[in-house]
């Protein structure tokens, strides 16, 4: 059993490759081996989680998930635990697996009602498992989720939170609210994106026997990003070795927008950076950061340097963006750009043109944004955020950084990134302006746009994760840690 933290790269696979593998490990295995051990796991996982819970009450759903419940129920009561099980099956319509399960928990003396009496120590959900989240909970079951998520108890999932969708992370309503979840087989991309990180708590996995090698004939859906590696700076380099990178941006009230990304860039290790503020004659040197150089537009040359448009650009932006998206050089495009982008068919045709010259391109987007590019509501962006950002970096050539809790990074041709960093502590202006700039500095030292977007999206959002005050954590003090 492993606890899933961020660093190790991980596959996700999706509840069609899931159920693959579970068929091919079945058809090696004697029958229930599967559930059999995927109960012991979840009884191991709950001593150790809540080892001093003495009342324990899994509520079981109708299907192999419960079964899996009741598995865990038997280990539980023969090593002393006082269990309450609750069961929604029938026995004249549950699958074989579950229906043993149910029959061996007979047999052992447990008893099994049909509502929770008295309260727990610790909760079980084991109501409903990966392919059964496409309908709200109703009588009994919405009855026990509420109770669960009202109990004040620790909460283990199994396998995922009944109402979480294992491959959007898009939740019901109604949906447990865990404390700890046991993903079982293989781990799913629901649990660490979108609403998937706050109903999973700590995901941990049981893979259940079953080979990795195994795991490897199907394909995963995504891929859990790793801890970029450090990079170290010969003692032989010089600025020029780190690259130069252009911010454009800051329209009237909005220069901070672009002084944070070219601060970004600079505290990231960027050779040389440049300015060109959208709203002219306002700042000509930043007295905390002199580094930075302040240009106008026709001062720099955009094909010798990585460009990084569009923070706090608004309208102002429009007029420079042909000339920007004609240039060879690696391009990181935000906020206003996307927007102006999103509403000119002549600027998304440059955009995609850039992809026939193997220009590095990165659009950061956060929903409201993807959605206006793509055509669509951001709710409908977040219904299925993986299909959004494969999308969405299709249909133009490039990588794409779909922002967000769980941050995916897709490009054409690779398998997407879930970014595990990162917390609430970024929902605050300027963050997204100080990953434009980390982004760009990686594409400075010569990487391509999607390891560049890669390394800076797991950087970001471990400066939040290893924010350890109490104070709120806001842009500019962002780039101090940086």
């Amino acid at each position: 059993m492993l606890k899933v933290v961020p660093g190790l790269c991980h596959p996700l696979h999706g509840v069609a490759a899931t159920r693959l593998i579970e068929q091919h490990a079945q058809s090696d295995l004697p029958a229930h081996t599967l559930m059999r051990r995927a109960g012991l796991a979840v009884a191991q996982l709950a001593l150790a989680v809540a080892p001093h819970a003495h009342r324990i009450w899994l509520a079981c759903g109708p299907g192999n998930n419960g079964g899996d419940g009741l598995e865990a129920a038997l280990h539980l009561h023969r090593w002393g635990k006082q269990v309450c099980v609750t069961w929604l099956g029938q026995t004249q319509s549950a699958p074989a697996d579950a229906l043993a399960a149910y029959q061996r928990v007979l047999a052992a003396g447990i008893p099994i009602g049909s509502d929770p009496e008295g309260n727990a120590d610790l909760c079980i959900d084991a109501l409903l498992g990966i392919g059964a989240q496409s309908r709200e909970a109703q009588g009994r079951m919405a009855q026990w989720i509420s109770r669960i998520n009202t109990s004040g108890t620790p909460v283990l999932a199994i396998d995922i939170p009944s109402g979480l969708h294992a491959d959007t992370g898009s939740v019901m309503q109604l949906h447990v609210k865990a404390t700890h979840t046991l993903s079982l087989l293989t781990l799913k991309p629901g649990l660490f994106t979108n609403q998937g990180r706050d109903a999973a708590g700590t995901v941990w996995l049981d893979s259940l026997g079953v080979a990795a090698s195994t795991c490897t004939d199907f394909h995963p859906t995504a891929m859990l990003l790793p801890r970029p590696a450090l990079l170290t700076r010969p003692h032989g380099s010089h600025k020029g070795s780190y690259g130069d990178v252009a911010v454009i941006g800051g329209a009237p009230g909005m220069t901070g927008a672009a002084v944070l990304a070219a601060t970004a860039a600079l505290r990231s290790g960027s050779g040389r950076v440049f300015i060109h503020l959208l709203a002219s004659g306002t700042l000509d040197v930043d007295v905390m950061h002199p580094e930075l150089m302040f240009r106008s537009a026709s001062a720099l040359d955009y094909s010798s340097m990585v460009v990084v448009c569009g923070c706090g650009g608004g309208d102002a932006v429009q007029p420079l963006l042909p000339d920007i998206l004609k240039a060879t050089a690696p391009l990181v495009i935000d906020a206003d750009a996307l927007n102006a982008i999103a509403i000119d068919v002549q600027l998304q045709k440059a955009l995609l043109d850039r992809s026939t010259r193997l220009s590095s391109t990165v659009l950061t987007p956060h929903p409201l944004e993807a959605a206006r590019l793509l055509g669509m509501t951001a709710k409908q962006v977040q219904d299925d955020r993986l299909l959004a950002a494969q999308t969405l970096s299709q249909r133009f050539g490039c990588t794409v950084v779909l922002k967000g809790s769980g941050s995916i990074i897709a490009a054409p041709q690779r398998l997407p990134m879930i970014n595990p960093t990162g917390n609430a502590r970024l929902a605050t202006a300027g963050t997204g302006d100080v990953l434009a700039g980390m982004v760009g500095a990686q594409l400075a030292t010569g990487k391509c746009g999607f390891d560049a977007a890669c390394a800076a999206v797991y950087q970001h959002g471990e400066q939040a994760d290893n924010w350890l005050t109490h104070t709120p954590l806001t842009a500019s003090r962002m780039l101090h840690n940086i």
